[in-house]
């Protein structure tokens, strides 16, 4: 079995516990939704968030969706000038049979303008609406 990255990124609406882990929640629900992922093949995420982010750890979110088995960790991404505001970003490690062209990444909110090569791609998320 091979391990293949799923990408994804969204933002929070605000720099308050709630927001953060209610942003994450919808990411890696839209992740595994998009994937038909089963949470036992993840080996692991790696979850960053910009710095005007700090009142939770993303991967809180993670272990409250039930992903006790999973191995989490939480980073603060490097501050650069002129990133996105508010970002959670993931990189999630997968056990799976797929092709790397088969996998969904995706990005919802103000993160599809990471990605807009990935918006709008057939069964993806990311192109939901989301005001």
């Amino acid at each position: 079995m091979t391990v293949r990255g799923i990408r994804g990124a969204t933002t929070a609406a605000a720099n308050t516990r709630e927001s953060i882990l209610t942003a994450t929640r919808e990411l890696l629900t839209a992740i595994v939704e998009a994937n038909d992922l089963n949470v036992a093949d993840i080996a692991s995420c790696y979850f960053t968030m910009t710095p005007d982010l700090d009142a939770a750890f993303p991967a809180r979110a993670a272990r409250e969706m039930g992903w006790h088995d999973v191995a989490l960790l939480d980073a603060q991404a490097a501050h650069v000038q002129g990133d996105l505001a508010r970002c959670i970003r993931v990189l999630i490690h997968w056990n799976t049979e797929r092709a790397a062209n088969e996998i969904e990444h995706v990005y919802l909110h103000d993160a599809r303008q990471l990605r807009p090569d990935r918006v709008g791609q057939v069964g993806n998320l990311s192109n939901m609406e989301t005001e």
